[in-house]
């Protein structure tokens, strides 16, 4: 199909881009930087660093990966036509400040997605992928920006019963300053992974009014990571036992004074009452002294949830109890506590120490 003209495709851009209440500039910026608005400038306006992408060949690019590519330097803009991309996306660390938009008003229009899991066997017969190597999307570089894209894994244990690791990750997110508004990440088992470059780092996230499911340890990893008005939903996974799965499994590390933090969130389940377990402790091999921190405050939480126990252990020699596990103000069924000892409650002062600002020090990001 033949691409559009520059007049026709700055329409488009225009267009897809109003719900996002940005507007496109008629230059390049004088410094080279695309200032971005609420997305990591204060000027509101796009410029001709803006990318389309559109696999009918309508745009820039038919590949979010090509556009990647093609983003060369600092600031670039991919809009996203709303479309299913199968392919895998990695975005490495010489493309700071790459913001992703979906053109589309609802972020089910704009998907990213594939299907490795850990144990998929490599095309070039040397190895399996790992839990890293199956992740759909990976994002090495700082201040990145996704807003209306939904970042997805469709690998199905079903599809492949011979097949013993089965961590499946949608996105693995690494850089810092990484904001995230309006997404969607689906899988099953480690759909999102919070990390950070290397041990040391201490790379910031931040999700609001975003959307997880999964059904084991999908919400995951080592990055300082702030969820704000989001939904976490756990999947009724097919099996006989419980738990069926945990929520989130943070594997923070010693050194860093901050893990997860869940902020008016809800936690809903598609399982039986009782069948999750909110959290649970990830002491990687990497990291043998990490202490996982999660703390869930002023949030709903469901009844699919085990009020009575909801934490648990990953591995022996790592209690959940000698880790940093902590709630405040949370309601709903799921968030009773008919065993204090079971979870830990911040007092008021405590959870001052608590919030987006404390977590993200010097990084606003909604300036």
């Amino acid at each position: 199909m033949t691409a559009y003209t520059p007049l026709a495709r700055r329409s488009l851009l225009a267009g897809a881009l109003a719900t996002a209440g940005l507007a496109l500039a008629p230059r390049a910026h004088a410094g080279g930087a695309a200032p971005f608005g609420r997305y990591g400038s204060p000027s509101g306006r796009l410029t001709a660093r803006t990318l389309y992408v559109d696999p009918l060949g309508r745009g820039d690019h038919t590949t979010v990966q090509a556009a990647v590519d093609a983003a060369s330097g600092t600031g670039h803009v991919l809009v996203l036509a709303p479309a299913l991309y199968r392919e895998t996306v990695t975005v490495p660390e010489t493309r700071t400040g790459l913001t992703l938009i979906g053109a589309g008003e609802d972020p089910r229009a704009t998907v990213i997605v594939y299907g490795n899991a850990a144990g998929t066997p490599k095309p070039d017969g040397s190895g399996t992928y790992g839990t890293s190597g199956s992740a759909t999307t990976t994002v090495r570089a700082a201040d990145f920006t996704a807003h209306r894209v939904t970042f997805a894994n469709d690998w199905l244990r079903a599809d492949h019963p011979g097949t013993t690791a089965t961590q499946a990750v949608a996105i693995k997110v690494m850089g810092d300053r990484s904001a995230f508004r309006h997404c969607r990440f689906l899988g099953h088992q480690d759909t999102l992974y919070s990390d950070t470059l290397s041990l040391p780092v201490f790379a910031r996230h931040h999700f609001s009014h975003c959307y997880a499911e999964g059904d084991v340890d999908f919400v995951f990893g080592r990055g300082t990571s702030v969820f704000e008005h989001c939904r976490f939903h756990a999947l009724d996974r097919d099996v006989d036992f419980t738990p069926k799965g945990m929520y989130f499994a943070p594997s923070t590390a010693r050194a860093n004074p901050h893990g997860f933090l869940a902020v008016r969130c809800r936690f809903t389940s598609g399982a039986q009452d009782g069948a999750y377990k909110l959290a649970r402790p990830w002491v990687p091999s990497s990291d043998p002294t990490a202490r996982p921190s999660l703390v869930v405050r002023e949030s709903v939480i469901g009844p699919g949830t085990d009020a009575t126990a909801p934490y648990t252990d990953m591995a022996s020699g790592h209690p959940w109890q000698d880790q940093r596990f902590a709630e405040y103000a949370n309601t709903g069924p799921g968030a009773r506590v008919p065993v204090p000892g079971n979870r830990p409650q911040l007092t008021r002062e405590e959870a001052r120490r608590h919030t987006r600002a404390a977590y993200l020090g010097d990084w606003n990001p909604h300036p």
